[in-house]
């Protein structure tokens, strides 16, 4: 079988490294223009059940990500106490990776192979014989033409990133606070660094001075020594309405794009590949390789999943906006029911997974 991945990005190499994996012939096409952030101070959550489906097909991971036990949610009003955690019992919450080296993992893999087209169509890319074209490439002609249905809504607002450095401790509890500008996270990376990202309500950007004096506010437990430069990028919800074009089947941020506050981006993705890797299992085995049925198999599957999931972490977003207004007469109740009730503590915590 013969798989096309358009864009040369972190998603389609860990798809390509994982189709290699099962004996199918990859290609990674892409413009001129190089999209991958080579400096970056990013950092990728990947929770748990995804981490193990990682180590499955990816050699190395495991010397990659810290381990996070538990998340904790605070809000403006109660600082001193959380309102909820996160927990999974004898196992971890998620795995926090840098970025950058998890690209330059996938990258290592010496059967990965590249080709550079530059303004190509889907006549040029046809000709080349796929059974399958999967597209998660933002700008390319064949997104413009072909993938431009989708309910797209603006934040007005910029996501924050730096790492604080500090004095070590254990650091195995990430911390989620919504404060009245929006939501902070800590969230560890090794016992001496936390990853910092800020959502900010404003379409202000805020500098290294103004986010340290922010996180020195809601800071709980870190002795500050160094931060990191500020990374900012506009937070946007975005949903595909169709997936298809023929064998083209669009993938990754292209088909959905989330607020961050949940840190749920990448693990999407993730959950569609595991989906798509178990998609083309059963078809190869039938001894089908027809990339349209593969494609129609796949949004069947998610398409309808991927969209309630987006949606829910709006709504989530847009419930804290309104507590915070209100002052967190929601929260409080909100979350004691969460705590005592058995089921929905452990639904919860399942749901975060």
């Amino acid at each position: 079988m013969n798989i096309c991945l358009l864009g040369n990005n972190l998603t389609n190499l860990l798809l390509a490294n994982i189709l290699l994996k099962k004996k199918i012939n990859v290609e990674i096409i892409s413009q001129a223009k190089k999209s991958v952030l080579k400096n970056t101070i990013r950092t990728i959550a990947i929770s748990n059940e995804n981490y193990k489906f990682l180590k499955k097909y990816i050699k190395g991971i495991h010397n990659l990500g810290w381990p996070t036990e538990s998340i904790k949610i605070y809000s403006e009003k109660s600082q001193s106490s959380d309102l909820f955690e996160f927990k999974n019992k004898n196992q971890n919450n998620f795995y926090l990776l840098k970025y950058i080296e998890l690209y330059n993992l996938l990258k290592k893999n010496k059967s990965l192979k590249f080709t550079k087209l530059k303004n190509y169509s889907f006549d040029i890319i046809k000709k080349r014989n796929y059974n399958l074209i999967i597209n998660s490439e933002q700008n390319n002609p064949i997104t413009k033409k072909y993938f431009q249905k989708k309910l797209e809504k603006n934040y007005k607002s910029f996501a924050h990133t730096a790492i604080i450095n500090h004095k070590q401790i254990q650091n195995k509890i990430a911390v989620q606070i919504f404060t009245k500008n929006g939501p902070l996270a800590f969230l560890p990376l090794s016992s001496y660094q936390t990853s910092i990202v800020f959502s900010n309500d404003s379409n202000k950007i805020i500098y290294k001075r103004e986010l340290l004096e922010i996180i020195r506010k809601y800071n709980l437990k870190y002795k500050i020594n160094k931060i990191s430069n500020v990374e900012h990028f506009n937070i946007k919800f975005l949903v595909l309405r169709e997936y298809i074009f023929k064998n083209i089947l669009s993938f990754g941020d292209l088909i959905h794009k989330v607020h961050p506050l949940a840190g749920q981006g990448f693990n999407m993705t993730i959950r569609d590949i595991r989906s798509l890797s178990y998609i083309l299992d059963e078809n190869i085995k039938l001894g089908i390789e027809n990339g349209e049925i593969i494609s129609q198999k796949f949004q069947s599957k998610n398409k309808h999943l991927n969209f309630i999931y987006s949606l829910g972490i709006d709504y989530i977003n847009s419930f804290f906006k309104i507590d915070s207004k209100l002052k967190n007469s929601l929260t409080d109740p909100i979350f004691k029911i969460l705590k005592k009730n058995k089921f929905l503590n452990n639904y919860a915590t399942f749901l975060s997974n």
